[in-house]
């Protein structure tokens, strides 16, 4: 990098943290990432070794957490975008996570669980895409150019990432030293340190176009093929990712014969690598099609998937980390400011969409989880998912170039409904 290249660099960065509000939005990004970071890669072993669900009730399980995030955070994504404040809105959603966390640190009982998970987290889930939707307004406030969000949301979403350099490896130990119960409420303490942030610093900021709104007719949008395309494609590369994260702690600890650390350290290292790549790809966004790199970003998912199908050791899995912080660094980064592109007078619809799809996606994969690890053993498990990654893969190609004649005819232009 040259000393000019080095200096715009900086000015970047410089810029990046001085837009209005956005240092409080790193600081809850990553919080948000740290707590989620403590409970997702070891989900699989709470349902299935702590509890003592089945592989097949474990999916169900999460199968039912999913729905409840998608149908709450579907509800409470059009309350933001016509209504509620999203301060207000992001205060309910992180007090929900403070509760449903809470419960998980006690209750065993699967039935209570499922209850819990599906009324609280599920109204948590809506806490981060509201949180993205609030950066993007935060842009629009400030008048930063279009050019410029791609790099931003990309440093924003890196703050998400920081927080899963540290945050697997520190739940692995206190697994060893707490267990679930004291897990679970560093998970609950993490959330509460999000409210008192967003209580204490986050500001409100006006919404835009409020007057005379009208409602935002989600299956217009879901109907036009280059953007129902697009999601399929993002559907099905989180089905393959729900699997992969489900079926890796089981895999590890009894095919590979490692321990529950080897977990929190597989999961550890792509974050490490995913933070100067999201700067990388943030300015590489600004410069080239979103399009282009999203599919750069699939293809590297389905080459991780398939390479994991060869590992037999726990070590094997760590130099391939690096391929799977790469396509994070770019499906992870992107995907926000590409969908919500199809939809920029409402950022939060946009967002939900997207997270939605891919939390169908999830969903789907919860099930495919339970189902196939019941019938096969975890190692097949993997073929199944890169399978599935190769499919997303295919489907993105076949609709970017719809969305391609789309753009050159004028269609991919937003309209109010």
């Amino acid at each position: 990098m040259g000393k000019s290249a080095f200096s715009s660099f900086i000015e970047k960065i410089i810029f990046v943290w001085k837009i209005p509000s956005f240092p409080v939005l790193y600081l809850t990004n990553f919080i948000f990432g740290l707590a989620m970071s403590f409970f997702s890669p070891f989900s699989s072993l709470f349902g299935i070794d702590e509890v003592g669900m089945s592989n097949i009730g474990f999916g169900i399980f999460m199968t039912f957490m999913a729905v409840g995030g998608i149908v709450l955070s579907t509800y409470i994504a059009k309350r933001s975008d016509l209504h509620i404040g999203r301060k207000k809105l992001l205060i309910i959603t992180t007090s929900a996570g403070i509760l449903g966390y809470l419960c998980f640190a006690f209750i065993r009982n699967p039935y209570m669980l499922g209850a819990s998970a599906f009324l609280l987290l599920g109204t948590a889930a809506a806490a981060v895409p509201q949180l993205w939707a609030y950066a993007r307004e935060a842009l629009k406030h400030a008048d930063v150019s279009s050019s410029q969000t791609p790099f931003v949301m990309n440093i924003f979403r890196m703050f998400f990432a920081l927080a899963w350099t540290v945050g697997p490896a520190v739940a692995a130990w206190l697994l060893v030293i707490v267990g679930f119960r004291g897990l679970f409420l560093f998970v609950a303490a993490g959330y509460a340190l999000g409210l008192l942030v967003i209580i204490f610093l986050l500001k409100d900021i006006p919404r835009v176009n409020q007057s005379s709104p009208e409602p935002i007719r989600i299956k217009w949008f879901i109907a036009k093929p280059h953007i129902s395309g697009n999601l399929a494609a993002a559907l099905l590369l989180a089905a393959a990712t729900s699997v992969h994260m489900l079926n890796v702690p089981q895999f590890v600890t009894k095919i590979l014969g490692g321990t529950e650390m080897d977990v929190g350290m597989i999961f550890s290292v792509p974050p490490i690598f995913e933070v100067p790549m999201m700067v990388g790809v943030g300015l590489l966004a600004t410069r080239f099609d979103n399009g282009l790199l999203i599919k750069i970003g699939f293809g590297l998912a389905f080459i991780y998937f398939a390479l994991f199908y060869f590992v037999t050791e726990p070590w094997q899995i760590y130099p391939l980390q690096i391929l799977s912080a790469a396509q994070v660094s770019i499906t992870a980064g992107i995907a926000i400011s590409y969908f919500q592109d199809f939809i920029p007078d409402a950022p939060g619809t946009a967002t939900t969409l997207y997270m939605n799809s891919t939390q169908i996606g999830s969903t789907a994969g919860y099930l495919l989880f339970g189902i196939l690890a019941e019938a096969t053993s975890y190692g097949n498990v993997i073929l199944v998912y890169a399978i599935i990654a190769g499919v997303a893969l295919l489907c993105l190609i076949l609709f970017g170039k719809e969305r391609a004649k789309a753009a050159e005819t004028g269609k991919v232009r937003v309209r109010k409904i």
